[in-house]
């Protein structure tokens, strides 16, 4: 386990997306409980499981070239003694690589677990955000 101790979920999370921004591969595996239960899921992907599945993947994915930049928004927190809960929108702005510009949501879920080293990720599943619902039946004002 990593020297680096989070005192609160939000820690861990804010870890997790300086992590992510940087492409980070060491600093991403310090916010992951080291707990073969961990489970990733990214937008369309299939479910890794397992630490070392999942630190093979951000290692694959950082090697793209590929940079995230993210802003937070919309975010939902249920935290309990040891367990914490995180639903978000995820902005993302791609730069660098293929797909430099592209701007997307992703829904997520960030589920944290305290441990005697702090609080640590347990799962973080992105799901691809639905299309804004535009009602044509309602006149606008």
């Amino acid at each position: 386990m990593s020297g680096r101790i989070f005192a609160t979920p939000q820690d861990a999370e804010a870890a997790f997306y300086e992590a992510l921004e940087r492409a980070d591969l060491e600093a991403m595996m310090e916010v992951w409980s080291e707990d073969e239960d961990v489970s990733c899921i990214h937008p369309g992907g299939p479910r890794l499981t397992g630490f070392a599945q999942v630190r093979e993947n951000w290692a694959q994915m950082f090697k793209s070239g590929q940079r995230l930049q993210v802003h937070l928004s919309d975010q939902v927190m249920v935290s309990g003694l040891m367990h914490a809960v995180h639903s978000l929108h995820e902005n993302v702005l791609v730069r660098g690589g293929p797909g430099e510009g592209t701007r997307t949501t992703v829904v997520a879920t960030n589920v944290y677990q305290r441990t005697g080293d702090g609080w640590r990720m347990l799962l973080h599943h992105g799901s691809p955000a639905p299309a804004p619902v535009v009602r044509r039946d309602v006149p606008v004002e």
